[in-house]
């Protein structure tokens, strides 16, 4: 064999992959007893998570080889041009970014979440440098990876987008090149995916084993799906329609759906429709489905399940399509079948205690993984998966399962008016069985899904992608501080429950997730809220513990919750990250927005942090003065954005304002045990006397300039719009309203009014008079306006006895006998007391109380959750 025919795999040579790989397996072998030890080690076999693996680039298990190929590729980044050797990035990406879906890498594998791999290469080549190393511990079908690759070998459209973009918002060009990535999730089939997206594969021997394979289960197969045409020739059924059957509670006569409830004239679902037997009227709602006992032969023994009957069969004659109702012939065909044993081995998986696999449970019978699909399907897709020798072909049978499921459905309205596909793939984020349930022939989806990835994997060189399966919980395969930067888009409170949804393609894989640390909301795995922010919290400490000091991470959320939101961003700074800046993501678009409120949760949400420098570090552990104060605005205000624009308008950055720079100033000294050594008004009158103010925002000296230029150019200005949810927000809007001229009570009130309608439940707004008293100076003309350095010191000192005395009084409540809740508190008390509590180290009054407020008060308040949580930790 010549030179050139070799593999060389970590210094090893080969003399071929099948004996790479072999080599590794065994190896893989004999570390699995310490790998087990590992959190987030999924469930099966020990040769069924070898025989899934193709170590060391992708491993079904933690990967041990992980600083053996970051090791290979720092000693590589001599020999890259493009390198710089002092290359720092201070600011974060806050571009806007528009990315589309439509794409035939993103499109060849679905997946419950995804973000657009053209969407990651702008802050992959905004943070990181050729050569460099990017972590995803969440990364889902591997998009982080793809992103990675393809800033080495960009298509020519997204590399002028992008080119562009940067251009336009003062960035400069982006350094093309090839950066490497790791990989992770907690989901085997996940990882699988995202291997097979990311390693080098020969698309024309991919291709060739699987039409193989597909003609061999064609021979096997095609019987089953065979129909008669009106001039009696066969034709092959794409499509069945299969309709659930209701019972009547009149008549006791069979209702099926899609005859009694579909207006086939207008295209439409009835709300309300008779039954065919008796007349009566009914509702969907108000009927009970039809349950009928069946024999499983897998089970060997008989099913309770919902009825259902096969009522329209879409097929195809040579290369024209046709509609049918199922007649005799048919009817009997699918009882043939049924009576068959499919002759592979089914293994019987039941579906384990859960929120999503409890509803085809309680609502269709299906109680294991076999019984998601029609007899005919299963026996196509395990005839693939027991034919085939290669795993990697095992990629196209995860890409179809939804579509060849039970889950299946039909969109009556495209059905009847065109305007798009009317068959389509189960509801997302669901294991929901429709009423009218579309049988794909499997066959057919997996031909349809072999054209699609073969148009796809030739894109990718896959050569820089090393994966694995595990928790990021626990990366102990990992070094400290050996990454470079991370993007990560990690679950969120109980938006998906991922290990259940994955538990059918997993069937296949015959590996599972392994949930004890699933970071998810999930009352069936005895999970809150949280102890979703606790299993975060692990991970976040794990991405900063693998991150080298003064690189980056960018966390994409997606949630409408603002308790979840809160969570996510104490994990975060918990772990010692420092938030930069919050951008919007409107996936629909798949475009990045800048937003305004820190507390914006009505949309996708981009985080950007960063880890501070180790100098940086040592200054808080060895100065416990106001010194350090002004070194970490300083240094803060560096890793801010300096100018955002919102088309031809400048816009303001939120975490500029004073309010902010002081939250992130009490959460980093907190997140480290420290007191903060310095209060809110001599915290202000610092920011005025050492930084530049512009437009209520605060600048060094030299942004100031960077910002005055840029602003010239687009000098309309768009201020931040404040939504009123708390007392501390009605303070901002009033301070806001009064630093431009002073107004009398009378003119105020009416559009306070109007301003707190949309408080939180639970939360204790004072009357506006109290409002105004606590904080705000009256003159003699009757006039309120705000007050000067001076005066603001002694309204602090008043309002801060008012809220301790409130505070006095929610401790005095909860230590009664047999205290209960409290219904309804002033949240800035608490603020003032947990401060205060903290000061004196008061950890149990701090978790006591917290215990005894309204949970979404807790939940949805940064600062109340932040102090909460940090106690809970030292009682």
């Amino acid at each position: 064999m010549s030179k050139q025919d070799t593999v060389i795999c970590l210094g090893r040579e080969f003399n071929s992959e099948e004996e790479r790989r072999e080599y590794f397996r065994n190896e893989l072998r004999a570390k699995l007893p310490e790998l087990k030890k590992i959190e987030g080690f999924p469930i099966g076999d020990d040769e069924d998570i070898i025989n899934l693996s193709d170590p060391p680039y992708y491993t079904a298990c933690p990967n041990p080889w992980l600083n053996d190929f970051i090791g290979e590729w720092e000693n590589e980044q001599s020999n890259i041009n493009e390198r710089q050797e002092n290359f720092h990035v201070d600011e974060p990406y806050a571009s806007d970014v528009s990315e589309g879906k439509n794409n035939p890498i993103y499109n060849a594998h679905s997946y419950h979440t995804k973000v657009p791999h053209p969407a990651i290469m702008r802050y992959i080549l905004h943070y990181t440098q050729p050569g460099d190393t990017v972590f995803d511990g969440f990364s889902g079908t591997g998009m982080t990876g793809v992103a990675a690759q393809l800033c080495e070998n960009p298509d020519p459209e997204t590399k002028y987008v992008i080119e562009k973009e940067f251009r336009d918002s003062g960035l400069g060009s982006p350094v093309w090149g090839p950066r490497n990535a790791i990989l992770g999730d907690l989901s085997p089939v996940a990882s699988f995916i995202s291997y097979n997206y990311n390693t080098s594969t020969d698309n024309y021997v991919f291709e060739d084993q699987a039409r193989y394979l597909l003609n061999e289960i064609e021979t096997e197969c095609n019987w089953m799906y065979e129909t008669k045409h009106t001039n009696g020739s066969k034709g092959i059924i794409d499509y069945t329609l299969w309709s659930d059957v209701f019972t009547c509670p009149d008549c006791n006569g069979e209702i099926i759906f899609w005859d009694a409830a579909i207006d086939k004239e207008i295209g439409e679902v009835r709300d309300e429709f008779h039954c065919p037997h008796c007349n009566s009227l009914h509702s969907k709602r108000t009927l009970e489905k039809t349950w009928v006992t069946l024999y499983d032969d897998s089970l060997t023994e008989t099913i309770r399940q919902t009825k259902t009957v096969p009522v329209l069969i879409n097929y195809r004659v040579g290369n024209k399509r046709f509609e049918k109702k199922p007649d005799s012939d048919d009817l009997l065909l699918i009882q043939k079948i049924d009576a068959l044993k499919v002759p592979y081995n089914i293994k019987a998986n039941e579906l384990p205690i859960g929120y999503n696999t409890e509803q085809p449970k309680r609502s269709n019978g299906i109680t294991h993984v076999h019984h998601f699909f029609t007899k005919r399907n299963l026996w196509c897709v395990l005839s693939y998966i027991n034919k085939n020798k290669n795993v990697r072909n095992l990629f196209l049978v995860t890409a179809i399962t939804s579509d060849v499921s039970k889950m299946a459905r039909l969109k009556v309205g495209y059905y009847f008016k065109g305007g798009g596909g009317p068959f389509i793939p189960g509801l997302a984020g669901t294991l929901y069985i429709p009423s009218l349930s579309v049988e794909k022939r499997a066959l057919f989806a997996l031909e349809n899904r072999l054209k699609t990835i073969s148009s796809s994997l030739p894109k990718l060189k896959g050569h820089r992608g090393i994966t694995l399966t595990g928790s990021v919980s626990d990366m102990k395969t990992l070094n400290s501080s050996s990454i470079d930067y991370i993007f990560t888009d990690p679950p969120f409170g109980a938006n998906i429950m991922y290990s259940e949804l994955n538990y059918i393609s997993e069937g296949w894989l015959r590996v599972k997730t392994n949930n004890r640390s699933e970071a998810i909301e999930n009352k069936s795995q005895g999970k809150s809220l949280l102890d979703y922010q606790s299993i975060m919290t692990k991970c976040f400490e794990e991405y900063y513990r693998v991150l080298k000091p003064g690189k980056w991470m960018t966390v994409e959320f997606s949630n409408t919750s603002a308790a979840v939101w809160n969570g996510i961003q104490t994990a975060i700074q918990k772990a010692g990250f420092v938030i930069a800046n919050v951008a919007g993501l409107d996936k629909k678009q798949g475009s990045f927005k800048a937003v305004t409120t820190p507390t914006a949760v009505k949309q996708d949400l981009v985080i950007s942090c960063y880890k501070p420098s180790e100098s940086f570090e040592q200054k808080f552990t060895t100065t416990q003065s106001s010194i350090a104060v002004w070194d970490f605005v300083s240094e803060h205000l560096s890793h801010l954005p300096v100018y955002l624009k919102n088309e031809n308008s400048s816009t303001a950055i939120i975490e500029r304002a004073p309010k902010a720079l002081f939250d992130r100033l009490i959460t980093f000294y907190l997140m480290r045990g420290l007191s903060v050594p310095i209060d809110a008004k001599d915290y202000q009158e610092g920011l005025k006397q050492r930084y530049v103010e512009r437009d209520g925002m605060y600048f060094t000296s030299e942004q100031a300039a960077i910002y005055d230029d840029k602003k010239a150019r687009s000098p309309k200005f768009v201020q931040l719009s404040l939504i009123v949810t708390s007392e501390s927000d009605a303070i901002e809007w009033l301070k806001d309203r009064l630093r431009k001229q002073g107004q009398k009570y009378q003119d105020i009130m009416p559009e306070f009014r109007k301003a707190t309608q949309s408080l939180r439940k639970g939360d204790t707004l004072p009357e506006l008079q109290d409002i105004l008293n606590e904080n705000f100076i009256q003159d003699a003309d009757g006039k309120w306006r705000t007050p000067n350095p001076n005066e603001a010191k002694d309204r602090e000192t008043l309002r801060t006895k008012i809220l301790l005395k409130e505070f006095g009084t929610y401790i005095a409540a909860i230590n009664q006998p047999k205290a209960k809740k409290l219904k309804e508190v002033r949240v800035e008390a608490l603020r003032a007391g947990f401060k205060i509590s903290w000061e004196q180290k008061d950890f149990n009054t701090i978790v006591k109380l917290g215990d005894m407020i309204p949970q979404n008060i807790l939940l949805e308040d940064e600062q109340l959750l932040m102090y909460y949580d940090i106690a809970k930790d030292r009682v």
